[in-house]
């Protein structure tokens, strides 16, 4: 397959390099450009409205962006990166990727967080091109005091679960839909890919004030612990019986049953 590959957490991040490395090694012809700096919680921002896009190319078929997950996609699709691009309005002829990847994210993408995840925002561009998109999360660590923290993030484990279910994940997506994937982060790995529905979160998290000598009030963000409604079935349910899940994302903003019921 042509991959198109991304994050949110910059293009330093293990996550993304063990993944490509393995999507090379298995044949496949994968163009990564990912952000020049970590961009997490930075939603479907698009920056280049306002600001220019710079690319860097930093090795073969991988490429530096300056701005967004979001902005990643748009614009490898639209011409920054010519052998991805999409057919445009003139009918002039295109070569869009066969799938858009984005991850593997540091950390959970589970219920709620999808509205702010840079990582979510780059699979949804995928699929509003009409490309299937996964967006791949690895959960945070558990808590282990007798693990090295350098060791606790399980990447070996987290690119082989998903090398032996590509397929599979990538046979889940529909249009107007991105596939959003959580992998437990243990050392076992999963032993399954659960379709589940997303969670509701609650982060109980809280403002910190200071007002500063400068004259100036200044609020830092203080997070508090995440839970979730506990509901059987959802993306939370699955991950804390140690399963993958794997969730089908409405990429568009409007509940047609919702507003119907309202006629």
């Amino acid at each position: 397959m042509r991959i198109l590959l991304t994050n949110d957490d910059g293009l330093g991040s293990p996550g993304i390099s063990l993944l490509a490395a393995a999507l090379r090694n298995a044949g496949h012809r994968v163009f990564v450009i990912a952000p020049s700096a970590n961009r997490s919680g930075a939603s479907h921002c698009i920056s280049f409205l306002t600001d220019p896009c710079k690319l860097v190319e930093t090795a073969a078929d991988t490429w530096s962006c300056s701005g967004t997950p979001a902005d990643c996609v748009v614009v490898a699709l639209f011409g920054g990166i010519p052998e991805l691009r999409m057919p445009d309005s003139g009918g002039e002829a295109g070569n869009p990727p066969d799938i858009v990847i984005s991850g593997i994210n540091r950390g959970a993408n589970i219920g709620t967080d999808i509205t702010y995840s840079g990582t979510a925002a780059a699979a949804r561009q995928g699929s509003l091109c009409g490309i299937p998109s996964l967006a791949l999360s690895l959960l945070e660590p558990e808590t282990d005091s007798n693990t090295p923290a350098g060791n606790r993030w399980n990447w070996d484990m987290a690119v082989s679960f998903i090398m032996g279910r590509l397929e599979e994940m990538r046979a889940f997506w529909q249009p107007n839909a991105f596939v959003n994937v959580n992998i437990p982060n243990n050392a076992a790995g999963p032993s399954a890919l659960v379709p589940a529905f997303p969670s509701f979160r609650y982060y109980n998290d809280r403002i910190a004030v200071y007002d500063a000598p400068d004259g100036h009030r200044y609020c830092f963000a203080q997070a508090g612990k995440i839970s979730a409604r506990p509901e059987q079935g959802s993306d939370w349910d699955v991950v804390l019986q140690r399963q993958a899940s794997i969730s089908a994302i409405c990429v568009h903003p409007v509940n047609l049953e919702l507003v119907k019921g309202r006629e």
